[in-house]
C-alpha cells in the first residue's frame, strides 16, 4: 500500500509539472516542424553534412595553428635580433627557444595521453586493418596532439619537423567524434562499416588541408593508408577533401595570403627540353638510392634509440629530458653565425621551399649580386643560400649533407610531428642542386642549334621533391601534389617519370616509412608480400597454419567450456558436431561461452569477463597464441569425459554459422588478399567439412 501511495505521489508530482509548462501546443508544433526539418535535411543522406563539416572544421584548425605558428616564429625572431650583437646571447636566444618549445610539446602531449607523439600515420593504417588500438581515436588525444603539434611547428626549420602526418591524425579522431555525434543524431546503432567510411574521407581531409590540394589529398591518403580500398568511399573522399580545401584557401585569401606552397611563376613556352628527360631519369635513380639509404638508417636509428640503456632509460621515463638535448644539439648545429650560415637557417619551412621553387637561376642571379650582408628584410630568400666562403652548389651540398642525419634524428622525437614535409624540402634541394649543376654547365640549353632553351632548376626542384618523398612513402601521388600544391603544371611529364624510377629502386629494396615505422613499433600490421617470385605462389596454408585448436563440440558440458577458457585467450572458438565426427558447423564467441559458465550453479563458474573485440568484425584478436589445449583433429585419438548434466552447447548457445573458411592447400597469397580485404583477424582451416586448424594474422606474419 505504501508503494502505490508513492508512485500515485510521484504521478501527480510529473502531471502538475508538465501542467505548469507554458504553451503546449506551441511547444507540440515547434517539436514537430524540427522532426520535419530533420527528414527534410536527412533526405539525402547524413554523410553529406558531417563530410562537409569533417572538412571545414579541420581546415579552420589548420589555418589557426599556421597563424599561431607564424606568430610564435616572428617572436623568435624579434628576440634573436634584439639581443644586439652579443654572441653568447644570440647563442641562448637562438637554442632556448625552441629547446623549451619542444620540452613543453613532449611534457603536454604526454602527460594527457601517451599516443599523441609521433605522426600517427602508422597507428591509422593498423587500425583501417580492422585492429581496434585503444585511445589512439579518443578525443583527449585531439586535444593533446594540436597543442603539442603547434609548439612542435613552431620550433621552425630548427628541428625541421612537419604537420602533414599528425593532421591526418587529427582528422581521423574528428571523424571517429563525428561519427559518435552521427549516432546520437539519427539515432541508429553504432556501425563500423560507417566509422570505417569516416575515417577513409578523414584520411584526405587531413593531407588536402595542409597542402590546399583535394586532388592529391585523396590519392595520396589511398595509397599510403589502403592496401585495398573500396570505390563507394571515393566519392566521401573527394567532397570532404574538397570542402576542406576550399575552406583553408579562402581563409588563405581573407588573410591576404595566396595558400600555396610555392608563390613562384613558372610560365614559359618551353618548360623543358625533350633531352632533358635523361637527366629527370638519373635524378629518380639519384632519389630513390638516397631513399633507400634514408630509410634503413631512419630504421635502424628507431631501433638503436630502443635498445640503448641510456636512451631507452629517457624515453620511457623523462622523454622531456629526451627531447631537450636532441633539440639543443639540433638548434646549436643550425646557429646562423656557425654552421647554420651555410645551411640557410634562418629560414622557415615555408621560405625553404618557395625559395628552393625560385624559377630564377641563382648561379646568375650570384654573378650580379652586390652583397650578401644585407638584412633579411631587404633581401631576396635566394640570397640565404649564399655565402662568401663558399658558392650555392657548397652551400646546397651542406644542407643535405648535414639535414640527412639530423632529419633521421629528429625522427626519434617523442612529440607530435610529421615526417612528409622535411623529406618534400629534402628533395627539392636535392633537384636544385642538380638543375643547378646543369644550367651552369650548359647555360644555352642542351640544344646546339636554333633559339636557345636555358635549364630551369625549378623544374628539376620540382621533380626532386616529388621523386624523394613519393620513394620514402611509396606513393606516385606525389607527382601530382607537388604539381596542384605549386601550380606548377608544364613540369608534369618529367615529375611523374622521375618518381616512377626512384619508386621503382625504393619500393624494390625498402618497406616505406610508415611500414618501417610499423616494423620499428611492432604493431599488429599484416605487411605486403614483398616477393614475386614464382615460387611464393607455392607456399599453401597447410605449411603455416596452426593445427592444434582449441574446439568445442555442440554436446560439451560445463567441464569442457571452462577447460577451453582456461586453456586460450581467444575471442571465438570453432564448434564441431561431435568428439568423433570433428565436422565445423560454426562458432562461438568467448563472450557467451562466459555467460553459459555463469548460467550454472557451480563453484568453478567464473565472474563476468570483459571480451575485446571479435574475430570476423574486425575486432582485436589477441594474435600471441596462449598456451592451447589439443583438440583431436583427424588421425588424433583422445578420450573425451562427457558430463551427466542437461544444458550443453548446442541447446543453451547460439551457434553463428560459418561465412568463410579456408582449404590447406589455399596459397598464401590468395590467404593474405582476404585478409587484407575483408579486414579479418582469425580464418578456420577445413578439410572435408572437417576442422584441421586456423590461420591468424601471427601465422601470416
Amino acid at each position: 500500500e505504501k508503494n502505490k501511495e508513492e508512485e500515485e505521489e510521484e504521478e501527480r508530482v510529473l502531471v502538475s509539472e508538465k501542467s505548469w509548462r507554458p504553451c503546449p501546443q506551441t511547444r507540440r508544433r515547434l517539436r514537430g516542424c524540427l522532426r520535419w526539418v530533420k527528414q527534410q535535411l536527412f533526405r539525402v543522406g547524413e554523410d553529406w553534412y558531417f563530410l562537409f563539416v569533417l572538412g571545414v572544421l579541420m581546415a579552420t584548425i589548420s589555418f589557426v595553428m599556421d597563424q599561431l605558428v607564424f606568430r610564435l616564429y616572428e617572436a623568435h625572431r624579434w628576440l634573436y635580433q634584439e639581443v644586439g650583437d652579443i654572441l653568447v646571447l644570440k647563442y641562448l636566444s637562438w637554442t632556448m627557444y625552441p629547446t623549451a618549445l619542444a620540452a613543453f610539446s613532449t611534457g603536454f602531449s604526454q602527460s594527457i595521453t601517451p599516443h599523441s607523439g609521433g605522426s600517427g600515420i602508422p597507428e591509422l593504417k593498423t587500425i583501417l586493418t580492422g585492429v581496434v588500438l585503444e585511445d589512439y581515436l579518443a578525443i583527449q588525444n585531439f586535444g593533446a596532439k594540436v597543442v603539442g603539434l603547434t609548439c612542435t611547428l613552431a620550433c621552425g626549420s630548427t628541428v625541421f619537423l612537419g604537420k602533414v602526418g599528425p593532421f591526418v591524425h587529427l582528422s581521423a579522431m574528428a571523424a571517429a567524434y563525428l561519427g559518435k555525434m552521427r549516432t546520437s543524431v539519427t539515432g541508429e546503432y553504432e556501425n563500423k562499416f560507417k566509422q570505417n567510411e569516416m575515417l577513409v574521407a578523414a584520411q584526405a581531409v587531413g593531407v588536402a588541408t595542409v597542402f590546399g590540394a583535394p586532388i592529391s589529398g585523396v590519392l595520396f591518403s589511398i595509397e599510403v593508408m589502403s592496401s585495398h580500398f573500396a570505390v563507394r568511399d571515393y566519392w566521401r573522399g573527394f567532397f570532404a577533401a574538397s570542402c576542406g580545401a576550399f575552406m583553408f584557401r579562402l581563409l588563405a585569401v581573407f588573410n591576404s595570403e595566396q595558400g600555396k606552397a610555392g608563390d613562384s611563376e613558372l610560365k614559359m613556352d618551353f618548360p623543358f627540353d625533350l633531352h632533358e628527360t635523361f637527366f629527370f631519369v638519373v635524378l629518380g635513380v639519384v632519389c630513390g638510392l638516397l631513399g633507400c639509404l634514408y630509410l634503413f638508417c631512419q630504421r635502424w636509428l628507431l631501433a638503436a634509440v630502443k635498445e640503448n640503456w641510456l636512451t631507452a632509460k629517457l624515453l620511457a621515463t623523462d622523454k622531456p629530458i629526451y627531447s631537450v638535448l636532441v633539440v639543443l644539439l639540433l638548434a646549436s648545429i643550425t646557429f646562423p653565425p656557425g654552421l647554420g650560415q651555410l645551411m640557410a637557417s634562418r629560414l622557415t619551412m615555408k621560405e625553404y621551399l618557395t625559395s628552393l621553387f625560385d624559377n630564377r637561376t641563382w648561379g646568375l642571379l650570384a654573378l650580379n649580386v652586390s652583397s650578401v650582408a644585407d638584412p633579411p628584410s631587404s633581401r631576396d630568400l635566394w640570397q640565404d643560400w649564399c655565402h662568401p666562403s663558399t658558392t650555392i652548389f657548397g652551400t646546397l651540398a651542406f644542407f643535405l649533407m648535414m639535414k640527412f642525419w639530423m632529419l633521421i634524428l629528429a625522427t626519434t622525437l617523442p612529440l607530435p610531428a610529421g615526417y612528409f614535409m622535411p623529406i618534400f624540402i629534402y628533395g627539392a634541394a636535392i633537384g636544385r642542386l642538380l638543375g643547378e649543376t646543369l644550367a651552369l654547365i650548359f647555360p644555352r640549353g642542351l640544344r646546339w642549334e636554333g633559339d636557345p632553351h636555358p635549364i630551369i632548376p625549378c623544374g628539376y626542384a620540382l621533380a626532386g621533391a616529388a621523386a624523394f618523398s613519393g620513394s620514402v612513402t611509396h606513393s606516385l601521388s606525389t607527382a601530382l601534389l607537388v604539381c596542384e600544391a605549386t601550380g606548377h603544371l608544364d613540369h608534369v611529364l618529367p615529375v611523374v617519370l622521375a618518381v616512377l624510377v626512384a619508386n621503382s629502386i625504393t619500393q624494390k629494396h625498402q618497406p616505406s616509412f610508415y611500414d618501417g615505422t610499423i616494423i620499428v613499433k611492432k604493431l599488429p600490421y599484416l605487411p605486403r608480400i614483398r616477393s614475386r617470385h614464382m615460387a611464393s605462389y607455392r607456399v599453401v596454408v597447410e605449411e603455416f597454419m596452426e593445427r592444434r585448436v582449441v574446439a568445442l563440440a555442440k554436446g560439451d558440458g560445463f567441464e569442457e567450456v571452462l577447460a577451453a577458457l582456461d586453456a586460450s585467450a581467444d575471442a571465438e572458438y570453432p564448434v564441431v558436431e561431435s568428439t568423433g565426427l570433428p565436422t565445423l558447423v560454426g562458432s562461438i564467441s568467448r563472450t557467451q561461452l562466459v555467460t553459459f559458465l555463469q548460467s550454472h550453479k557451480h563453484p568453478q563458474a567464473p565472474p563476468g569477463e570483459k571480451v575485446k573485440g571479435g574475430w570476423g568484425g574486425g575486432g582485436l584478436s589477441n594474435p600471441p597464441h596462449p598456451k592451447k589445449a589439443a583438440f583431436p583433429l583427424k588421425n588424433d585419438h583422445v578420450t573425451f569425459h562427457k558430463l551427466a548434466t542437461v544444458g550443453t552447447l548446442g541447446d543453451s548457445c547460439t551457434i553463428e554459422p560459418i561465412m568463410l573458411q579456408l582449404s590447406p592447400w589455399t596459397s598464401l597469397h590468395q590467404a593474405h588478399h582476404l585478409f587484407e580485404l575483408l579486414k579479418l583477424q582469425r580464418i578456420f582451416v577445413t578439410c572435408s567439412g572437417e576442422l584441421v586448424g586456423a590461420v591468424s594474422r601471427v601465422e601470416v606474419r
